[in-house]
């Protein structure tokens, strides 16, 4: 007789996530701030953000490592440790022109170890979730992320301005990464998807065994199948696809700073501590709406309400109490849109490879938000804020315009399949 499968608190996701968070705080506010103070031109700045984009696109390839190696704790353990020593030496490095050539280097390595953080996160997280609660878990998971950026954009910009002491910043930051991490061991393990193969001469029974591997890889190659071939897994990839919800604006917000009227603390407060705090509450927001509705329907009226904010920021007085009401709104509004993601990307994933699923989804969202970063950055510098501004709107409303025709369409499709195979 099998016991009920216990269930992971929410909370825990929080805590295990604000790495991942923290280390994309630490580059996109604190690093950026100070490039931009250093004089460093916006588009090369883009660049060495999109470039932290590069190991989370293509994780999916590596993926696998997690579900067929090892286990996601340990997993989990060797990554929490490897970024929160990046994220160390990364506050060592000047933020300057000079120091580009290493800032490079940094983010890359920094942002491959969160990625295997996040991939075994992910997994132990679909297995650990009740399927009635995947937006609530996914509310309180993005919570954790955009909280921990919170800390690692704010927390760090404070100290960064407070101190002559360059490294230190980065040291406290990995030391609140690694303390967080300790929540690892209240989550359950997944069984593993290596199947047994026996050796009857010697009644042993092994799952290192070159045949159960290939197994185990065809396994996971048919789970992925599954998915993109029903109608949910589909539409939840195209998502991934589309810039809608990005957030990508959020990294012009540092560099708007001098024209607004906001000072080194007024972007550490907007764009770190106070939007972190915002956006952790509007993940939980997110998340209970998304268990109440449809919750791609959810993603895209989220996406449209951060269309709208753009706009009316653009609109509004570029002065310093402008400045705090538009960053602050946008980083609630991008608490509901990463909410909304996650709990699409749980419903269409199931269990079974969660990391190499969830990698797969998680890899692609990060295409708008790299194109839609350089593609801001670039209508900023040519034009100045309100054009940036305009190009993240007017892409947000293509697509979710994109997305709910193709929606229909496939609506349609799908019900002439149904009922073809009712005929039969």
């Amino acid at each position: 007789m099998h016991s009920p499968r216990k269930y992971t608190h929410p909370f825990v996701f929080l805590l295990l996530v604000i790495p991942f968070g923290a280390a994309s705080g630490f580059l996109g506010v604190t690093i950026v701030y100070l490039l931009g103070r250093a004089g460093v031109d916006p588009v090369t700045i883009a660049v060495l953000t999109g470039l932290s984009f590069l190991p989370h696109t293509f994780k999916f390839l590596y993926a696998p490592l997690v579900d067929l190696t090892l286990t996601r704790k340990l997993w989990f353990v060797m990554a929490s440790v490897t970024s929160a020593l990046a994220i160390a030496v990364l506050g060592m490095i000047p933020a300057t022109e000079a120091g580009l050539p290493w800032l490079r280097v940094l983010v890359v390595v920094g942002n491959v170890a969160t990625a295997f953080l996040s991939m075994a996160i992910e997994s132990l997280m679909a297995y650990n979730t009740a399927p009635g609660e995947l937006g609530r878990t996914a509310g309180w998971f993005q919570a954790g992320n955009l909280g921990g950026s919170g800390l690692g954009g704010g927390l760090a910009l404070v100290i960064a301005e407070n101190t002559t002491i360059a490294w230190l910043p980065g040291l406290v930051l990995a030391i609140v990464c690694l303390i967080t991490g300790i929540a690892i061991r209240y989550t359950t393990e997944p069984e593993t998807h290596l199947p047994a193969v026996s050796d009857e001469r010697h009644g042993i029974t092994s799952q290192q065994d070159s045949p159960a591997v290939w197994s185990a890889v065809h396994h996971v190659l048919l789970d992925l199948w599954q998915v993109a071939r029903s109608r949910m897994g589909y539409l939840g990839l195209l998502i991934c696809f589309l810039p809608i919800g990005s957030g990508a604006a959020g990294s012009l917000f540092p560099l708007f700073a001098t024209e607004w009227g906001a000072s080194a603390g007024d972007v550490a407060a907007t764009s770190g501590a106070l939007s972190g705090l915002l956006a952790a509450l509007g993940c939980m927001v997110g998340g209970y709406f998304c268990d109440r509705m449809d919750r791609k329907l959810a993603y895209a009226l989220f996406g449209l309400l951060m269309s709208a904010c753009a706009v009316l920021m653009a609109w509004a007085p570029h002065n310093l109490a402008m400045y705090y009401v538009f960053v602050l709104s946008y980083g609630f509004i991008s608490g509901l849109c990463y909410a909304a993601f996650t709990a699409v990307t749980l419903e269409a994933i199931g269990t079974g490879a969660a990391a190499t699923k969830y990698s797969i989804f998680a890899s692609l969202s990060n295409t708008p938000i790299a194109y839609m970063g350089i593609l801001n950055s670039h209508f900023f510098d040519q034009s100045g804020s309100n054009a940036g501004l305009y190009s993240d709107a007017a892409m947000g409303v293509a697509g979710v315009m994109v997305f709910l025709l193709i929606t229909v369409a496939s609506r349609g499709m799908h019900n002439r399949y149904m009922q073809r195979r009712q005929a039969f």
